[in-house]
This record gives structure tokens, sequence and C-alpha cells, in this order.
């Protein structure tokens, strides 16, 4: 490290540090203990005026010779300040239950100045020893690492020895993929279903569960054919709650095939005569699927409708979420691009489309090389 300026007791002196520069603040004597204050930044500049703002700070009287935070303490500081930037209240509760369950208990006492890359790379271990998966483990060390990014930038911690660790690698699990002819066995169960045409909406149109349950009838277009995804339910903080789509990509307007716009339309002819009986106990949210009296659906209870079903299908491994993916694979499959199933989706990159779909890819090329060939030589 070389020094780039001195400065006398009191007022700080700036120096030349690994790819940028840092600033101590001497704040003389403290409990018979000298006591200095480091700052860091890019450029001399950034960091002069850091440390202006620290010696302003220190003439106030405020105590900067304070010992530094507990990483559990800092993880409520930082728990309060993700409450108030616009987190989703569900990324929030997973939050909680990373910290609660897996970090707090092991790296909540050490202070945030003692933080070191082994202990992040043993907690990590640890966890994936007890059999947590590579998946949640990235999670825990994704937690981390965010918490300390942002208590580098309150200074707090002049590194974010985080960032050093490697996460376990992911090894991409591929699921079984729905067929057509077991889709259309689960077609003939679902026949005649009160909520038909919500698990046809997540086979034809790909909504997750919540963009579904928060579905409204306002958001259906059926003279275009379309409908809007513009909100979602989930329970959060032991609440059912609406909430924006998670990403400016999830609000989306989607195409709805034609039998799934006649089944709504039914649905709906359905609902309006239900509403009829219930007369006054009818509570109207414009849900498109709501429960029997027009409240927002528990997602519990549409999860055990499911279940009951799929057994009758006689596809028990079969999950809700995957008639997203076997919309997503039929529409591949069936010619369209990877942009538009990108599009219908919701995804946020195209590469999140690419990566989950590979398994289909091969056939959609063979498929496109044998068209090609056919127009080529003809029969």
């Amino acid at each position: 490290m070389t020094e780039k300026r001195r400065r006398s007791q009191g007022e700080g002196s700036i120096f030349k540090y690994r790819d940028g520069y840092a600033a101590i603040l001497d704040l003389g004597w403290v409990q018979g203990k000298r006591t200095r204050k480091w700052v860091y930044g890019k450029t001399e500049r950034q960091v002069a005026g850091k440390l202006n703002d620290l010696r302003r700070r220190h003439e106030r009287g405020e105590n900067l010779a304070a010992g530094p935070k507990a990483f559990g303490d800092w993880l409520d500081e930082w728990m309060q300040l993700k409450e108030h930037d616009g987190t989703r209240p569900t990324t929030l509760q997973g939050y909680r239950k990373i910290i609660e369950n897996h970090v707090r208990p092991a790296l909540g006492k050490v202070k945030l100045d003692k933080l070191t890359p082994t202990l992040i790379r043993r907690l990590l271990a640890d966890k994936t020893e007890a059999g947590l998966s590579a998946t949640s483990v990235r999670h825990v060390h994704g937690l981390i690492r965010n918490a300390l990014g942002d208590a580098e930038r309150e200074e707090l911690v002049h590194r974010n020895v985080a960032k050093i660790v490697r996460p376990p690698s992911m090894h991409q699990v591929e699921r079984r993929a729905l067929t057509v002819e077991e889709a259309k066995r689960l077609l003939a169960v679902l026949k005649g279903h009160r909520l038909e045409a919500l698990y046809v909406c997540a086979l034809t149109v790909g909504l997750r569960r919540g963009e579904l349950l928060g579905l409204r009838w306002a958001d259906v277009d059926f003279d275009a054919g379309t409908l809007t995804v513009r909100q979602t339910l989930l329970r959060t903080n032991g609440r059912l709650e609406f909430s924006a789509p998670k990403t400016g990509r999830s609000r989306r307007t989607v195409p709805v095939p034609s039998p799934t716009l006649k089944l709504l339309k039914k649905h709906r002819k359905a609902q309006r005569a239900a509403r009829k009986v219930a007369g006054e106990g009818w509570q109207d949210h414009d849900l498109v699927f709501p429960a029997r009296l027009g409240t927002p659906m528990e997602p519990d209870n549409l999860d055990r409708s499911w279940h009951q079903l799929r057994a009758a299908a006689g596809l028990d491994w079969l999950r809700l979420h995957d008639l997203r993916h076997a919309c997503a694979t039929f529409l591949l499959v069936s010619g369209a691009s990877p942009r538009t199933v990108m599009k219908v989706l919701g995804h946020s990159q195209i590469g999140l489309t690419m990566n989950t779909y590979a398994h289909v890819l091969p056939e959609i090329e063979r498929t496109a090389v044998d068209d090609a060939a056919q127009r080529l030589f003809g029969a």
C-alpha cells in the first residue's frame, strides 16, 4: 500500500488501496485505545468526499468509535431497509426463513469485521452436508452476499467477503415432461370440474398459480381473445394479499386459444349462477377463479384440489407448476420461437427460457431440418 497524501491529526489521510483509494480519520484516544475510522472508494475524489462527511459527523459529536455491529444486528437493519425499498412480501418472507433457519444460528453473533470467506464457506459446506439442496444453499449464499454488499455501501465493511466464496454448482435436474397423450388424459378427468377452466388456462396459457388466482374478469378480453396479467394472489405473513407481478415482463398480455376462451365463457356463466344463488353472501372481487362465495381462493385449497385430480388421471408426479412447463414445451414443439415462449410465460430473460427448455430443442432442431429437406427434395 503506497501512501498518497498525509494530513494532520484529526484531518485524515488518503492513500492508494488495492484497486482504488482509502482514507483514515484519526479519532484520537477512545477508552485508552487509539481509534481510527476507514472509508473506501474507486477514486481519490470519491474518498475525499467520504472523508469530509466523516469529519463533519465527528465534529457534530457522533460516536464514530462505536464497535462494529454483529452480523445478526446488521441483518435486522438490512431487512428493515428491504421492507422499504419495494421488495416483494414473498421475497421478504423467504429472506426471513433463510436468516432464522440458516444464517443467524451460525453467523449472527460474528462481528461484521470478523466475517471471513472461510466462515461463510464452512457454513455452506455444513448446509450441504446436512442435506440442503444446492439451490437452497445458493440462496443462503446469495442472501449473505447481498446483505454484505449493502453493508459495504454503508461503509460498515471495507469489502464483501461473500463474493470470494463460490456457491455449490447447480446440476440441472430434468423433470419428466407431460406428453400429449397424458395431457389428453388429464383433460378428460378435468371435464366438468368446477375449476376446469383454471387448469386449462395453466396448460394452454402458462399462467403461474398466483397469476391464476389473481386474474380478474376485467383482465380478460373476449373480443381480442387475450388476457392480461396485472396482479397475483399470494399468502404472505399469514394473510392473502394481491400484489403486482414480480417483474415487468411478468405483467403481460397473452393470446388465449379458442377452446380455452370457450371454457372461460362457460365458467363465467356458471359463476354468475352461483353468485345468484349466494345472494348477499357473495363477496365480489371480480375474480375469475375465486372461492365458492367470491372471496380470494386459498392457494393451499387449490393445491388439494389439484392433488386429487392428478391422482385420478394417474399422474401423481405432475405438479401444478408443471402445467406451465407443459405449455411451454408444447408451444416450442409446435414451432413457436423461444422469444415467443419467453413472452407468453413472462420470463425476464431469453436465457432463462432456453436453459429451462433445452431438453426439447433437439426435437425442434430435428423437425426444422426435416421440414427444410422436405421443401428441397419433396416427399
